[in-house]
C-alpha cells in the first residue's frame, strides 16, 4: 500500500508537468503519452528490478531484504550469497541487482532466480529475493552397462549422491557418454536420462535420477568405396586412412569400428595422399554412409583428383644467412619433379619431428627464432607450379633468463646443470630439445610433463626467456622380485634412493623420509633363496666435484652359496662358496664424436672362498681365489624421452673385461702344469688335482667382451619397435691355463635364477626355464636376438603400463669350435608392464619355446615369466 502511495504522489508531480505538456500535443500523442504513465503504474505494483529498461535507472539506497522460495539456506545466508547489504547505494535497474543474481547463479546452489523491488520510499528501496534450491541427487540407477562400469560412470560425471542436479548437468551426462561410446565403435548409442522428485524429512528438494545407456552394437565398416580416383587405387587410399578401416579378420592391431573423428582425419589423409602424388587441387566432393542390412556401414567417398602438377622452379626470397644451394640442399626438391605438397610443407617445417632436417629447424638451430618461412605459389599455368619461399630472418635470439619451474623436491643445482641453454647464450632450438629429453632421463621428473616455455619474446632486441616447467615423480624404489630358479623360490627385497642427497644424511629436518634432491643414487638389496644369501651395498654421484658430469660410483657386495644336497634336495649349511667384492668406477661423458657418448672405467676386486664346497666345477673343495679386474665400456645413450617407455633413439654399449696377464711374470709354466693336471687326473689323485687348480686359479685370467645394442622406432602413433642384439665372449691369455670357470654365460629365462654365485651372467631369454640353455660349466660366448613391440596404455606418473609383444632367439656355446650365431633357441609371447614410482618395474611374460632345451628332444612348449623391479 506504501508503494501505491508513494507511486501515486510521484504521479500527480509528474502530471502537473504532463498536464503543460500535453496541452499543446496533438490528440494522438497524448493518448500514447497517458497509456505509457499508465502502464508504468501499474508495473511499480510489484517491480521485478532487472527487467527495468536502463534508460530509467535511478539510485536507490537498500532497505530491508527479504527472502522468499523454497529453500533449506538460511536468509542472511542468501543475503551473504548475493553480495548485496543494507544501506548500499543501487541503481535500479543496474549492475548490482544483475552482479547479485550471478552470484547467487555462481553458487551452484539455487534455481528460478529474482530479485523484486517491494517498496520504493524516500530515495529507499526494499528488495525481496525469490529463489528455489536445486534439487541434490538422492539416488542413481545405470541401465546398459555392466556393474563394474557403474562406479567410472559415477566419478566422470560427478554423479555422487548430494550432487545438485541442473538442466546442464543432464545435459552434459548425456552428451559425454554419448561421444565415449561412439568413439568406442557404438555409433548409435543412446542415452536416456529421467528424474523423479522426491521429499525427504526435512522438506529438501530431491530427485532419484535413472540412466539409461543403450550403447547398441558396435557399428563396424563393411566397405569402404572411392568414386573418381583414377590415379591412385582403392587398396592405397584405405591404407593412406590410418584409423579406419573395413572388416578385416586377420587384422589385429587395428579394429574395423567406426570413429566419427578418427574418420574426419582419415578424410585429410586421403587428400593428402593425392597431394603427394602431384595432384595439387584434389578434394572430397561428398562422403556418405550407407546402414547395411547386417548392421554394418558402409562409406562412400566421392572424389575429384584434379590434374597432375610438376615443379618448375623454387626460388629463395629474403635468405641471407644461408645461400640459396644450402636451402636447396635442406629442400631436396628439383625442377621437373612432381608436386608432393605434403613433402614440401615437411622440408620448410616438419611439425612431427621437433629435431627434423627441415628449413626451419635450420633457422632455429642457428638462433633465429624469430624467423619465419612462408611457401607462396607465384603461378600454376599449364599444370606447372612456379614457386616462392619467402623468408624474414629477424634478429638472432639470446636467453634473457632461464629458469625452471616444478621441481620441489630436486634442489636447482641439480636441475640446471642439465639444461643444455644459459643466459647470454644464442638460441639453439636442437639445445632446447635436448634439455627436454636429458630431463626426462634423469628419472626424477614424468617426462610425458616436461615443457619448454618461451616468455617475454623481444623481436626487437632479439632476446627470449626460457622457462622449463616440470612435475616431480616419485624417484625412490621398494625392489620386490620373486621367482623359481634353480630348484626353489628366489626372493628380493630391495630399497633404491635415486634422488638421495648424501650431505644431508645428519641433518633431522632432511628425512622426509630420506635425505633428497643432490641427484645421487643409494641402493641397498638383499636376494635370498634355501640355496645363497647376498647383499649389497651401491652408492654413486653423477657429477663428481660438482662442475662436469663425471659419475663415480662404488659398491660393495657379499653373498654365500650353500651346496646342493641332491639326496635330501635341500641346501647343507656345512658346505658353502663366499664371494665378497668391491668396486670403484668413474665414468665421464665425452664430446666426440657427440655428447651423447660415455666412457667408463672401474676397478674391481672379489675374493671366492670355498669351504667344503665340492663340485664338479672346482676340483678343490677348500681354498680361495682372487679376480682383480679391470672394465673400460663406452657406451652411447641418445633415446627419448621417457626413460621407460622410449618412443626413439638408441643405446649401444661395449666393454671389455681383463686382468692383469699373470701368467706372462709369475714363472709358472702351465704347459707343464697341464701335464701334471692330466697325469693327476689318469690317477685319480684328487688332492694332487686340486692342489694343481688352486695354483691355477689363485689368481685369475682372463678377458671379457660385452656388446648391446637396441634401437626404438615409432613405427606408428602408439606403437613402438625395439630390437635388440647382445654378444658376449670370455677369453684366456694362456691356452694351457685355460678358461676360468667362473665369469661364464647362463642363457634363458628371466634372470632371476642366479643362484650359483660365481660371477656368472644370466642371459635372459623368456619361453624358456631359467639358466637351461646352457651347458652345465656356462658358456664363453652367447648371442641373442630380439625384436620386441611395444603399445602404452597409459603414461601418466601414477603408473606407466604397457603391453608388448616379442620374438627371441639366442644360445651360449662352450667355444669358438662350436659357434654358430643361426644356431640358437627361438620363442616368442605377450607381456605386460607396470611401472609405478614407489616400485619400480613389475611385469608377467608368457613365452613360448620352439625348440628343446639340453637333454630334451621335444620343444619346450610355454613359460611364464614374473618380472618385478627388472627390465628385459
Amino acid at each position: 500500500m506504501k508503494l501505491l502511495l508513494n507511486i501515486k504522489k510521484e504521479r500527480e508531480d509528474l502530471g502537473k508537468q504532463v498536464n503543460n505538456l500535453t496541452n499543446r500535443l496533438p490528440l494522438k500523442t497524448y493518448l500514447k503519452f497517458s497509456l505509457a504513465i499508465l502502464l508504468t503504474t501499474v508495473a511499480y505494483s510489484n517491480i521485478q528490478a532487472q527487467d527495468l529498461s536502463f534508460n530509467s535507472s535511478k539510485k536507490y539506497t537498500v532497505g530491508t531484504i527479504s527472502v522468499l522460495g523454497n529453500t533449506s539456506f538460511g536468509e542472511q545466508t542468501i543475503v551473504n550469497f548475493s553480495g548485496l547489504r543494507k544501506g548500499q547505494e543501487i541503481n535500479i535497474p543496474g549492475e548490482e541487482i544483475g552482479n547479485a543474481i550471478k552470484k547467487l547463479w555462481g553458487t551452484k546452489l539455487f534455481n528460478n532466480i529474482e530479485v523484486y523491488v517491494t517498496n520504493i520510499e524516500n530515495g529507499t528501496a526494499n528488495l525481496q529475493i525469490r529463489l528455489e534450491d536445486l534439487p541434490q541427487l538422492n539416488e542413481l540407477k545405470v541401465n546398459g552397462v555392466k556393474k563394474g562400469k557403474v562406479e567410472s560412470i559415477i566419478e566422470e560425471n560427478k554423479l555422487k549422491k548430494g550432487t545438485k542436479v541442473t538442466e546442464n548437468l543432464i545435459t552434459t551426462t548425456k552428451n559425454f557418454l554419448t561421444k565415449k561410446y561412439k568413439k568406442q565403435g557404438f555409433l548409435n548409442t543412446k542415452v536416456h536420462i529421467n528424474t523423479i522428485e522426491v521429499k525427504d524429512t526435512t522438506g529438501s528438494a530431491r530427485v532419484n535420477m535413472v540412466l539409461n545407456i543403450d550403447k547398441g552394437e558396435k557399428v563396424k565398416i563393411k566397405d569402404i568405396v572411392f568414386n573418381g580416383n583414377n590415379a591412385i587405387s582403392d587398396k592405397k587410399l584405405r591404407k593412406a586412412m590410418k584409423s579406419t578401416k573395413k572388416i578385416n579378420r586377420l587384422r589385429i592391431l587395428k579394429r574395423s569400428k567406426f570413429i566419427d573423428s578418427a574418420y574426419q582425419a582419415d578424410l585429410s589423409s586421403v587428400v593428402d595422399k593425392f597431394k603427394e602424388n602431384g595432384y595439387r587441387d584434389a578434394r572430397i566432393i561428398s562422403d556418405s554412409i550407407i546402414y547395411n542390412n547386417d548392421k554394418t556401414i558402409s562409406i562412400n567417398i566421392d572424389i575429384n583428383e584434379g590434374e597432375l602438377y610438376t615443379f618448375v622452379d623454387i626460388k629463395f626470397i629474403g635468405n641471407t644467412v644461408y645461400t640459396d644451394q644450402q636451402l636447396k640442399n635442406i629442400l631436396r626438391i628439383e625442377k621437373g619433379d612432381t608436386y608432393n605438397g605434403v613433402l614440401l610443407q615437411k622440408r620448410i617445417a616438419d611439425n612431427t619431428k621437433p629435431d627434423g632436417n627441415d628449413i626451419t629447424n635450420l633457422y632455429q638451430n642457428s638462433g633465429y627464432l624469430f624467423s619465419s618461412i612462408r611457401q607462396v605459389e607465384v603461378s600454376a599455368d599449364d599444370n606447372v607450379i612456379d614457386m616462392e619461399i619467402r623468408i624474414t630472418e629477424g634478429k638472432p635470439a639470446y636467453f634473457n633468463r632461464v629458469s625452471v619451474v616444478g621441481n620441489d623436491k630436486t634442489n636447482d643445482h641439480v636441475v640446471y646443470r642439465a639444461l643444455r641453454t644459459r643466459p647470454g647464450q644464442l638460441y639453439d632450438k636442437s639445445d632446447v630439445v635436448r634439455t627436454v629429453r636429458e630431463l626426462g632421463q634423469l628419472g626424477f621428473f614424468d617426462a610425458q610433463e616436461i615443457s619448454p616455455n618461451f616468455n617475454n619474446p623481444n623481436p626487437v632486441e632479439g632476446t627470449i626467456d626460457m622457462e622449463y616447467s616440470v612435475k616431480e615423480t616419485g624417484s625412490s624404489q621398494i625392489e620386490l622380485q620373486g621367482g623359481y630358479g634353480g630348484g626353489g623360490f628366489i626372493g628380493t627385497l630391495g630399497l633404491s634412493f635415486n634422488n638421495f642427497s648424501i650431505k644431508d644424511i645428519f641433518k633431522k629436518d632432511a628425512y622426509k623420509p630420506i635425505p633428497m634432491g643432490d641427484g645421487q643414487r643409494l641402493a641397498l638389496r638383499l636376494q635370498a633363496s634355501q640355496y645363497y644369501q647376498t647383499y649389497s651395498f651401491q652408492f654413486s654421484e653423477p657429477w663428481l666435484g660438482g662442475k662436469k658430469p663425471v659419475q663415480f660410483s662404488t659398491s660393495l657386495t657379499h653373498t654365500k652359496q650353500f651346496l646342493y644336497d641332491y639326496t635330501t634336495g635341500s641346501a647343507d649349511k656345512d658346505q658353502s662358496f663366499n664371494i665378497t667384492g668391491i668396486t670403484f668406477g668413474l665414468a665421464k661423458r665425452l664430446s666426440v664424436p657427440d655428447e651423447y657418448f660415455t666412457l667408463s672405467n672401474a676397478i674391481s676386486y672379489q675374493r671366492y672362498d670355498l669351504n667344503n664346497y665340492n663340485t664338479g666345477l672346482f676340483t678343490f673343495g677348500d681354498g680361495y681365489s682372487n679376480n682383480l679386474s679391470y672394465t673400460i665400456g663406452l657406451s652411447r645413450n641418445d633415446t627419448r624421452i621417457d626413460p621407460i617407455f622410449p618412443t626413439g633413439g638408441s643405446k649401444f654399449s661395449a666393454t671389455a673385461k681383463f686382468t692383469f696377464p699373470y701368467s706372462l711374470v709369475n714363472g709358472v709354466d702351465y704347459a707343464e702344469l697341464a701335464d701334471d693336471r692330466e697325469q693327476a687326473v689318469l690317477d685319480g689323485d684328487s688332492d694332487e688335482l686340486a692342489e694343481i687348480d688352486q695354483e691355477r686359479y689363485k689368481w685369475l685370467e682372463f678377458y671379457k667382451i660385452n656388446f648391446t645394442g637396441e634401437w626404438y622406432n615409432q613405427i606408428a602413433k602408439d606403437l613402438v619397435l625395439r630390437p635388440l642384439i647382445e654378444f658376449g665372449f670370455l677369453g684366456a691369455y694362456n691356452n694351457d691355463r685355460g678358461v676360468i670357470p667362473f665369469e661364464r654365460y647362463f642363457v634363458g629365462g628371466d634372470g632371476l635364477g642366479t643362484y650359483s654365485l660365481d660371477g656368472r651372467e644370466a642371459i635372459q631369454l623368456r619361453g624358456y626355464p631359467n639358466q637351461s640353455l646352457s651347458s652345465t660349466d656356462g658358456g664363453t660366448i652367447y648371442n641373442k636376438f630380439s625384436l620386441e613391440l611395444r603399445y602404452p596404455i597409459t603414461l601418466k606418473a601414477s603408473a606407466k603400463i604397457y603391453a608388448l609383444g616379442f620374438l627371441e632367439g639366442g644360445a651360449s656355446y662352450d667355444s669358438f669350435r662350436d659357434y654358430n650365431p643361426f644356431d640358437i633357441k627361438r620363442s616368442a609371447g605377450l607381456g605386460i608392464r607396470i611401472f609405478m614410482p614407489a616400485f619400480g618395474l613389475l611385469g608377467i611374460d608368457f613365452g613360448h619355446g620352439f625348440d628343446p632345451i639340453i637333454g630334451e628332444t621335444t620343444k619346450n612348449g610355454w613359460e611364464t615369466h614374473f618380472i618385478i623391479g627388472q627390465q628385459f
